[in-house]
């Protein structure tokens, strides 16, 4: 029996049909996955069936009677519930307080901290979640506070449930205690609706699979008579083969070689990048990945060790030493780390070059303008203008202006951490052939990346991390993704 149909529904802005009639039914107790692409009207419908957005036309059923789901508040009610793939609970407050946030435990008007405390510690347990319930939200990784809003929303009545891309931030091991609970929801009778550019976990977990494209409901199948080439083909009209751009370029200079060098969680790690090549870094959460090209890019400095820079020693001791130098570091949160949201589009891509872009004591506005346009048209940032803020674009094209920024400055060096968590099949080969575009250029890359399939495919020489130093190291497709993965967990 369906908990939630829509009929017709239609969602239209000014200037955009974002959904078009959509006939669409999610039965009691299935987990349904929806793909599609940035802007196939993901994002709408989340906000159609949340209330935030009011419905264009078409009805919406639930439970078998007809709801207007105006308002979050009737949302909620109904026990429809979403975790958004930005958090959306408050940093300054405690795991327990963004628990019961709105439903407080009080006595004598005064909150009882103590009690919420320790009823949080149960949800959390009960949930299979290993969060401190007393520690401040904005102590924990994102993908933690991910954790705390999928409990928060998992124990309060809700009928209904959305995830939106929940495992961009989670270790293995997290996302492994999010599946398990998943699973539990369905059987106690929760509908799931699960969306994910990740479409093996559309496999894993999926009952019914549905495809948006421009806004339009393209297909709807069981996941067990489906397979990944025919959702891609349906997303975006593309092969799986296709998805995985790399062009061969000849092996220059080195650009930057690390030699015995150690730092603030990791130790004694040597490699290096040539000209015209992509170096793939892998392995868990916490393996000393991250803390490496951070250290590279001087916002934690080496302790031992040193740094060659086109065959010269050189110490770098802060980013801006690292930017002059011509590193660029496109990072893992690219809404935290990459961008300053409430600037426009065309500020964020002339970030790291206006003192070039300065005559005297002004900036010389036909050149901002240029630059940020050219980069707009060329990296195919959808935007209405480069005034639009960047907090209003999707994930996708919020990407490609963290990586436009580098491209205006010109680096020698690229260091992209995670650079396509969360956004679509479209938008990856357009980075990947950004990368391309760079190799040609002479530049060298180190690609990190938590998705074996993508560091696997992308790089000429591919280094293993394991517990702070190298576990192993391959050249292209040396070896099976099954040892990689191996050499990564460790016996």
């Amino acid at each position: 029996m369906n908990l939630l149909e829509l009929r017709g529904l239609d969602k239209r802005f000014t200037g955009t049909h974002a959904l078009k009639s959509v006939d669409l039914a999610f039965e009691r107790g299935e987990i349904h996955a929806i793909v599609g692409e940035n802007g196939a009207g993901k994002s709408t419908l989340i906000k159609l069936l949340t209330g935030v957005y009011p419905r264009s036309g078409g009805e919406i059923i639930w439970d078998g009677r007809p709801t207007a789901l105006s308002t979050p508040h009737e949302a909620i009610a109904l026990g429809i519930n979403a975790v958004h793939q930005e958090v959306v609970l408050c940093p300054h407050l405690s795991v327990a307080a963004n628990l019961f946030l709105g439903d407080e435990t009080l006595r004598f008007g005064l909150l009882r901290h103590r009690a919420m405390l320790r009823a949080a510690e149960r949800i959390l347990a009960d949930v299979g979640f290993a969060l401190p319930a007393g520690a401040q939200l904005s102590d924990l990784t994102i993908g933690q506070q991910q954790l705390v809003a999928t409990a928060r929303a998992a124990t309060r009545g809700t009928r209904f449930l959305i995830f939106d891309e929940p495992t961009a931030y989670l270790t293995r091991q997290e996302a492994a205690a999010l599946f398990a609970l998943i699973r539990r929801l369905k059987t106690e009778g929760v509908t799931i609706v699960y969306i994910s550019h990740r479409l093996e976990e559309v496999f894993e977990l999926a009952d019914r699979v549905s495809i948006l494209r421009d806004g339009e409901l393209i297909s709807t199948e069981r996941v067990a008579q489906t397979d990944e080439q025919r959702l891609i083909r349906g997303m975006s009209n593309r092969s799986i083969e296709q998805i995985y751009y790399k062009e061969t370029m000849p092996r220059g200079a080195p650009v930057i070689a690390a030699e015995g060098l150690s730092g603030r969680g990791f130790h004694d790690v040597s490699l290096a990048v040539h000209e015209g090549e992509i170096v793939g870094l892998y392995g868990l959460i916490g393996a000393g990945r991250s803390e490496f090209v951070q250290s590279l890019f001087g916002r934690f400095p080496a302790t031992a060790g040193q740094i060659l820079w086109q065959g010269r020693t050189v110490r770098i001791r802060s980013e801006a030493e690292a930017i002059a130098l011509g590193i660029a570091l496109v990072p893992e949160s690219r809404r935290d780390q990459g961008l300053c949201l409430n600037l426009g589009v065309g500020l964020n891509l002339n970030l790291a070059i206006y003192r070039r872009l300065t005559r005297g004591l002004t900036i010389s506005r036909s050149a901002e303008a240029g630059q940020a346009d050219r980069q707009i048209q060329d990296l195919r940032i959808r935007t209405a203008s480069r005034a639009v803020p960047a907090a209003s674009l999707s994930g996708g094209n919020q990407q490609k202006v963290v990586v436009g920024k580098w491209l205006n400055h010109g680096a020698r060096l690229f260091i992209f951490d995670e650079p396509t968590v969360g956004v679509d099949v479209a938008t990856k080969v357009e980075i990947y052939k950004v990368f391309a575009g760079l190799l040609r250029a002479g530049a060298g890359i180190i690609l990190i990346s938590s998705y074996l399939p993508e560091v696997y495919e992308l790089s000429d020489r591919l280094h293993v991390f394991r517990r702070g130093r190298l576990a192993a190291s391959h050249g292209h497709k040396d070896a099976a993704m099954e040892t990689i993965l191996t050499e990564a967990i460790g016996g």
